[in-house]
This record gives structure tokens, C-alpha cells and sequence, in this order.
């Protein structure tokens, strides 16, 4: 047995503060793990001490001879701040993830020869058989404590639901029956606990109010984003200390940050930077060496805010945020608990501000559409499985018209399914003799039931009472309360929703002004063009120069002018008159080009070569329709990946009559992949232009 003494010893010692006491439950979820070896959900509000509870049973565990820990923990930021509070308790602990491949032989060797106290693994690496077999199977039977860290992930009903950590199951069944285990969260309601106890088995839960006595809530429904561009810079100063703006996508988060610091520039310094998965800067070498430093730019009050989606959420630690705003609304309210739960864990104030747009509703229904791979996705794979002794992704990419990211998702949920109809051995998928169905009944229960949460979402936005006491009910919190702290209970807003004219102008003007670069493709692989002969690297003699494209299809700029118009049948002049402005202010291409071209289009023969010809005309120069169609191919918006876009282009166009001299402009409306543009750019150069500039009105991409 070990005594309450000594867990207070290791507190102090971890916290640095001769006087830090216990708070409520957290020796008590000590005792359970160390001394009754229970099987434990702690569901805890954010800054409660969830990671001193594991962190100090590990020491207290490995001082008695026990194995070391495995935790299993979500996200690189989380892992970060782990490992550092692991180090105050003089735990050697280690971490296998992405991003140290380089280094998985020496952790892996640590925690085979009992040389590191704690090791932590993304969920992604319980899908690695080779991690499983060669590191985790050797020390299963000796692992003193396995940690589920944002325990909520492994429930359908979390709200950041990971396929990956279905397999905690499998490695449960090959661990020691008295195994003492801990999932931690700080956002779970009645539904999300009991379904992580049923994939968990019988665990005991401890449960403490989720009531946040240093918040200050507040909502508002400001419907496009110009305004809620032009609240955030009107109210930026107002916002106390440094935080976090939450966006749902990658390109709200750059626009938003970028905007701010226009806004900003008579202060000096960069007041926001963007934050997402994959985010890179030229100084960094990697995303993650860019992200470290923004958490620590962030966390020395460097800048005013980080503009992050929820790559920067669970585990993000620092105690004096000052606010968090929403930009948009998150999909439910355990999603918004556990950010806005990100501020006021360690100060008396700090606010929390949901701001609600018009494009909410359509972001969330886009994901809750993705949310699972279709039944032809999943009938498409298995079948080429099937017919096959084994193949990669490239591979199935070949022979499927489908997207790597579309033949990533079905493998990862078929593989996780248990019996799994697939297996991986190496690099290569195999089928094996399960039969396999789609779970539809089980699909439409969990995207009825995100609809419901969306609705309280909703409901929130507009509630009249506590919002505090709302988010309390939501997340089933046994005593709910009304704060007397948020907007509803001050009767009055905490920060004013008004904002300025000009600034709602200025914000108008510049996301209309939200051009991007256009980076056609520059290699073409082996055998995919051969009518056309073009193969291996473009560069130099077949490329095109780096292009602009106008908007994003149907963003809050021009996109959803080009939506309407597209459909329409005819663009309209404003729009020529933005590219004409974009081209001269703002791109200016040197050399520049003296001759405009257009890519031609079978289904809409008159509409891109309309804009291009008055575009041309506004610009002075001479528009020459030499591109034309010459095989009617399929809509290449309908070719999921680089194999079957190439192949579908292949022989469709040709260039016919004498080219004008000098470099030429190259249009067309809409741009996905860039494959076309490639292709058309490719024809013109090898017909001896010398150089190609192309434009587009909108991209595709979400990604762009």
C-alpha cells in the first residue's frame, strides 16, 4: 500500500509549491489506480489535474517495481506538455509518433530493455503491426498502467471520434486482467461515458462539476463574415490577455489571422498567426518544429492570438489564456466545452465568445456527409482486394477512381472493425475471408445524432437563461447552476456586438481581395499522357509559371459570384473588372503576358471563352482561341486522383493556328487538381510559348 503522504510528496514536487494540497478526487483517483488496481474514467473540467493523477501513479507504480505506462494520447501539443511534467517527477518517459521516426528504434529499445518509465503513443500507432508486434506484445504483460488521455475520442458519440482508437480494445485483450487502467476527459456526457465503458469494460467513474466560476460567457449571431471580421478588429484590444480564435477550416483560420494583422499594423509586430495541421512557415523545417514554436509564442504572451482550428485543443496548457473566441460555431457542445475550456484555468477572468455565421450550418453538414466512406467507396476496394494477392494505396489509387484520402478512410474503418475483413502485411492491404457490411443502421443513428447536437448548438446561441447552466444540463453535470457572470445573467452583453461601417467595408473589400497562388503540376508520371509524350519533370521547357486564382468556390469574396454565374451561364463584368484589378495591383506577372487564352469546354462552349475575351479587351491585349476540344472526354471534376485525371486529359486538347508572340495569359473558371491547366500549359509551351501564366476565377479545392 501506498499512503497519501507520499502522493503528496510527488504533487509538491511536481508543482514546485511546498504548499500545494490535494484538490477534490485527485488522491482518491490516485488510490484506486495504485493500490485497488481499478479500471477508472475521470471526467474532470479543464486545469482540474487529470495528468498529475496518472503521472504520480506512474512514479508511485514504478517505485514498486511495476512496469512502466503506457498512454495513449491524441494530439503532439498534448504529448509536449506531458512529457515536460513527467520530467519534474524524474519519469523517463518517451513518445512514438510521426514525427521522430528517425528515432523509434531507440524508444523502442528504452522500453524493451525497462528503461523508460512512461511511454506515449498516438492512437495511429496502435494501427502499426509492426509497433504492436515488436514493441507492444514484448512488454504487454509487464505495462503498470494504461492511460486513455481525451478518453471521449474513443466513443462514436465524442466529438472528435478517431477509428484508431477502436483497437484500445484489442490491445486490452492482451493485457494482465488486474491491469490498473485511467481514461481522462475533460468533456463527457452520460452517452459518451457509457459507451466508453462498454468498449473499455467494467470501470468505476469519478465525476466532478464542470461548472467554471472564471468564465464569462457570451453569443451572437453575426451572419457574414465581414462582420464578424470587422467585431473581431473593433474588439481585439477589448480582449483580455492573449487567447485563441477558433475557426472550422484551415483557410479561415490564414484569412482571419491575415486580416487582423492588416488591421493591426500601426501597433507593430504580428498580432495572430494561423494554426492548423500542416500548418509551415520557410524558417521551420517541419509543420511540427512551426507549431512548437507557435504554442511557445503563445505561451510568452508573443503574440495577441493563435487563429488555430482543433489542432490546437486537447492538452494545450496555459493557464493564463485570457479569451477564447469562436469565429464560427463548433458542431456540438461537448466540441465547444472542451475549447472554450481552454481559458481562465488559471486567472479570475477570462471570456468566452461564440460568434455564429450563415456558413456554420453548411461546413457542418459538408462533415457530417464525410463523416464515413460511401458504400461504393468501400464495395470498390474490397473488390479489388479481392481480385488481387495484396496492394498499397498507390496501387489501389491505379485501378480505382478514387482519392488517396478516400482509400485511406475505408481501410482505416474496415481494418478496425473486428473481425476485420482486411489485414495489412508490409505496405500491402490483403482481404480475408470476413464477410463484411456496411453498419448502415449504426451510421444513421450517429449522423441523427449529430444533427440533434447541432440543434442544441443552436439553442445555445439563442438560450436566455445561464449559459453557463445550458453547457452544465448539456454535459449532464450533476449541479447546475446559473453563473451570474455570463451575458444572459448580467442581463447585457460583456463585450458590445456593434461594430463600425468601415470596418465591415474594409472587411468586405478585402475578402474580395483574397486571391492565392495557382501552382500548376510540375512532374507527370510515367505512362499516364502518352498520346501526348509527356512524362517525368516539366520544369524549364513544359511548365507553367505560379498563376493566381481569384476566389475559393463559394466563399464570402467572389466565389459564390462564380457559383451563381457559372450556373448562369455568363460571368458577369464586376467579375472581369476584379481579375483586371487582381492582375494589376496585386499579381503584376513580369514578364507579363501580351496575349490572352482560354481553356474550351465542350458543355459550356461560350462561357470561359465570353470572360476571356472581355477580359482580354479590358486589359489591352489580343485574346487567340487557338486551345480547342478535340475529344469529348468525361468531366474531370469526376476524377478522384491523379491517375484518372491524367488519363482522362490525355489527346482532349489541341493547339491549332499560329500562337501570338509573347507569354500568354491562360483561363479557365474553376480549378481543382490542376491537371488541366498542366496539360493545356504543356500544349502551348511545346508549340512554342514561352511562357504561360495561368488564372483562374475559383478553386475547388478545400484545401486550397
Amino acid at each position: 500500500m501506498t499512503d497519501r503522504s507520499t502522493a503528496l510528496a510527488l504533487l509538491r514536487r511536481q508543482l514546485d509549491d511546498d504548499g500545494a494540497l490535494f484538490r477534490d478526487g485527485q488522491w482518491e483517483a490516485i488510490d484506486s489506480i495504485v493500490n485497488a488496481r481499478a479500471r477508472l474514467l475521470v471526467v474532470r473540467r479543464t486545469g482540474w489535474g487529470k495528468s498529475s493523477v496518472y503521472f504520480i501513479a506512474t512514479r508511485m507504480l514504478r517505485d514498486l517495481g511495476r512496469g512502466p505506462t503506457l498512454i495513449v494520447s491524441p494530439l503532439l501539443a498534448l504529448m509536449r506538455n506531458q512529457i515536460a511534467a513527467a520530467e519534474r517527477l524524474g519519469i523517463r518517459a518517451v513518445t512514438i509518433n510521426s514525427t521522430n521516426k528517425d528515432e523509434w528504434h531507440v524508444v523502442q529499445r528504452a522500453v524493451l530493455d525497462d528503461e523508460a518509465d512512461a511511454m506515449l503513443v498516438s492512437p495511429e500507432r496502435l494501427a502499426n503491426d509492426e509497433f504492436v508486434e515488436d514493441v507492444l506484445l514484448p512488454v504487454s504483460a509487464r505495462i503498470g498502467l494504461l492511460v486513455v488521455d481525451e478518453v471521449h475520442c474513443i466513443s462514436d458519440w465524442g466529438h472528435d471520434f478517431r477509428p484508431d482508437y477502436r483497437r484500445l480494445v484489442n490491445v486490452l485483450q492482451r493485457m494482465p486482467d488486474n491491469m490498473p487502467l485511467v481514461g481522462t476527459t475533460a468533456t463527457a456526457n452520460d452517452r459518451v461515458i457509457a459507451d466508453a465503458r462498454a468498449q473499455l469494460g467494467r470501470t468505476l467513474v469519478q465525476r466532478g462539476a464542470l461548472m467554471r466560476e472564471t468564465l464569462f460567457l457570451q453569443t451572437m449571431r453575426l451572419p457574414t463574415q465581414a462582420e464578424r471580421l470587422a467585431w473581431l478588429a473593433d474588439h481585439l484590444d477589448e480582449l483580455p490577455g492573449t487567447g485563441i480564435i477558433y475557426t472550422l477550416t484551415r483557410r479561415d483560420a490564414e484569412q482571419v489571422s491575415t486580416w487582423l494583422n492588416l488591421c493591426g499594423n500601426g501597433r507593430g509586430g504580428v498580432i495572430a498567426r494561423p494554426y492548423y495541421s500542416g500548418v509551415t512557415h520557410e524558417r521551420y523545417e517541419d509543420s511540427d518544429a512551426y507549431r512548437r514554436r507557435l504554442e511557445r509564442a503563445l505561451g510568452r504572451n508573443e503574440l495577441k492570438a493563435l487563429v488555430a482550428t482543433t489542432a490546437l485543443g486537447m492538452g494545450y496548457d496555459k493557464p493564463d489564456l485570457g479569451f477564447v473566441v469562436h469565429y464560427q460555431a463548433p458542431g456540438s457542445i461537448v466540441a465547444y466545452y472542451q475549447q472554450v475550456g481552454r481559458a481562465g484555468r488559471g486567472i479570475e477572468r477570462a471570456l468566452g465568445i461564440l460568434m455564429s455565421g450563415a456558413e456554420d450550418a453548411e461546413i457542418h453538414e459538408y462533415f457530417r456527409r464525410t463523416a464515413f466512406p460511401k458504400e461504393e467507396w468501400v464495395t470498390a476496394v474490397l473488390e479489388a482486394l479481392d481480385t488481387s494477392d495484396g496492394l498499397g494505396i498507390r496501387e489501389l489509387e491505379s485501378s480505382l477512381n478514387l482519392r488517396y484520402g478516400q482509400i485511406d478512410k475505408v481501410l482505416k474503418v474496415l481494418s478496425v472493425d473486428n473481425p476485420a475483413p482486411i489485414t495489412k502485411d508490409g505496405a500491402k492491404w490483403r482481404r480475408t475471408p470476413v464477410d463484411y457490411r456496411m453498419d448502415h443502421d449504426r451510421i444513421r443513428r450517429l449522423t441523427d445524432q449529430r444533427e440533434t447536437e447541432w440543434r442544441e448548438v443552436q439553442s445555445y446561441i439563442d438560450e436566455q437563461g445561464c449559459l453557463m447552466a445550458f453547457l452544465a444540463r448539456a454535459l449532464d453535470d450533476p449541479d447546475p447552476r446559473p453563473c451570474g457572470r455570463c451575458a444572459s445573467c448580467r442581463d447585457g452583453p460583456i463585450l458590445a456586438p456593434a461594430y463600425s461601417r468601415e470596418r465591415v467595408a474594409a472587411a468586405a473589400r478585402f475578402l474580395r481581395q483574397a486571391d492565392m497562388p495557382l501552382e500548376c503540376n510540375r512532374r507527370v508520371r510515367r505512362g499516364l499522357l502518352p498520346e501526348y509524350g509527356f512524362s517525368g519533370n516539366l520544369t524549364g521547357t513544359l511548365d507553367a509559371g505560379t498563376g493566381r486564382i481569384l476566389s475559393r468556390w463559394g466563399d464570402a469574396g467572389w466565389g459564390t459570384v462564380v457559383a451563381a454565374d457559372k450556373d448562369a451561364g455568363r460571368f458577369r463584368d464586376e467579375l472581369v473588372d476584379a481579375a483586371v484589378e487582381m492582375i494589376r495591383s496585386r499579381w503584376r506577372p513580369e514578364p507579363p503576358p501580351l496575349w490572352v487564352a482560354c481553356v474550351p469546354s465542350y458543355n459550356q462552349p461560350t462561357l470561359v471563352a465570353d470572360f476571356a475575351s472581355r477580359l482580354a479587351a479590358a486589359l489591352g491585349l489580343r485574346f487567340a482561341p487557338v486551345v480547342t476540344k478535340v475529344r469529348r472526354n468525361d468531366p474531370q471534376k469526376e476524377q478522384q486522383n491523379a491517375v484518372h485525371q491524367c488519363r482522362n486529359l490525355d489527346g482532349a486538347f489541341a493547339v491549332r493556328g499560329d500562337l501570338p508572340d509573347g507569354p500568354a495569359l491562360l483561363v479557365d473558371d474553376v480549378v481543382g487538381s490542376g491537371w488541366t491547366l498542366t496539360v493545356v500549359a504543356a500544349l502551348l509551351r511545346d508549340a512554342g510559348c514561352d511562357q504561360v501564366w495561368p488564372l483562374a476565377l475559383a478553386t475547388s479545392n478545400p484545401g486550397a
